[in-house]
């Protein structure tokens, strides 16, 4: 698909001729190339302006889907990102996306299309958040800024134009999450007790970066009502192990922490390592609970939960190595290992509200952090 060429006239002063740019939006929507929400035409003058801003070349291919004999180059890429409404000098941070992405490894093996309605949550770190505007502070995840909203969407748009991943048709979500348009946030570095993310994976001060992370929702959790760090992190860990997220086995997550909460434990002498320990700790659930719910066993062939009744029902591998569980008998932990929560701050520092992102993963392994690289 394409959009260069298109013809958006002007009054011959320069002045674009609404009409004509009404027009061109149509043309889009026309051609299926939206997500529902008006597109930015793209001619050959503005394509340039972004594929300017890297050293990378045009035909590069930056991500493939090979289940669909279908890739995404570098001007696909930058087509697809201008017509989110980014700037140019978005386009690095755009590219290191879906370097993440790749890196990850999920959406290769086709999760995007998955009935659960996953979508890419992308967290930035670094200078390159000031510099193009991005939102680290209050409504993170909502609207009002350009280059959080129009970075997502352009991954989305990409998926959806170069992946051909529609809704009922590639795209096969039962009811998807607003996160399909575009979820892209910037970690509160400032108003963090902690080191960023990527410092926990030897990037260092300075560097910039994008993590994408593969999400099926994100859980708001009210916690204005204590200051004990134990208790406010059991508050965390009884929403991360709530039965409705037990898909697989086990499970993994972001937490997102408010500036109040994390300032709260950071000045009780929590740190990162100590917060996922403990959260890891207390996500369990009891073994009567999870048979309640027909999720007391797992499936010898998918390892997805199902009912002890079921015929491919097999004992979880915590039963399987532990029958009494390290947490007491007829208990079980959700997370794999502490490795499998990730801690960020982001949010403005006004109350007491933070989140936990059902994540797809990774469940331990090192996350997919990557460097913004670009020209200019």
């Amino acid at each position: 698909m394409t959009t260069t060429g298109l013809p958006v006239g002007s009054d011959g002063g320069g002045v674009l001729d609404p009409a004509a740019v009404q027009d061109a939006i149509e043309y889009c929507y026309e051609r299926g190339w939206t997500d529902g929400l008006p597109v930015v035409p793209c001619d050959q003058a503005l394509l340039d302006r972004f594929l300017a801003r890297t050293d990378r070349d045009p035909d590069d291919v930056v991500f493939a889907m090979p289940h669909l004999n279908r890739h995404c180059t570098v001007r696909l890429a930058a087509l697809n990102a201008a017509m989110a409404g980014c700037r140019p000098e978005y386009f690095p941070v755009v590219l290191a996306a879906w370097d993440s992405l790749a890196a990850e490894g999920y959406l290769a093996k086709g999760i995007w299309q998955s009935t659960t309605g996953t979508a890419p949550m992308l967290v930035v770190n670094g200078p390159v958040r000031e510099r193009i505007g991005l939102n680290s502070r209050g409504n993170v995840f909502g609207p009002g800024f350009r280059a959080n909203a129009t970075i997502g969407r352009a991954l989305r748009l990409t998926a959806l134009n170069a992946f051909g991943l529609r809704p009922r048709e590639l795209d096969q979500a039962t009811q998807g999450t607003p996160a399909k348009y575009t979820l892209c946030i910037a970690e509160n570095e400032e108003e963090s007790p902690w080191a960023p993310l990527p410092a926990e994976y030897g990037f260092p001060a300075g560097q910039s970066t994008v993590t994408a992370m593969t999400i099926r929702s994100v859980v708001h959790v009210e916690a204005r009502h204590t200051g004990v760090p134990e208790q406010l992190l059991r508050d965390f860990a009884d929403t991360v192990a709530r039965t409705g997220a037990l898909l697989h086995e086990t499970i993994s997550a972001c937490l997102v922490l408010s500036p109040e909460h994390a300032h709260l434990l950071a000045g009780a002498g929590w740190d990162k390592p100590r917060i996922r320990e403990f959260v890891h700790g207390a996500a369990v659930r009891s073994r009567a609970g999870l048979d309640r719910v027909g999720k007391g066993s797992v499936s010898r062939k998918s390892r997805w939960r199902v009912p002890g009744d079921h015929p491919d029902a097999v004992p979880d591998r915590e039963a399987e190595t532990d029958p009494d569980s390290t947490v007491g008998a007829g208990r079980v932990h959700v997370l794999t290992s502490p490795e499998a929560v990730l801690v960020v701050v982001a949010g403005a520092s006004n109350s007491g509200v933070s989140a936990v992102v059902e994540t797809f993963g990774p469940r331990g392994d090192r996350p997919c952090v990557v460097p913004v690289g670009g020209t200019g």
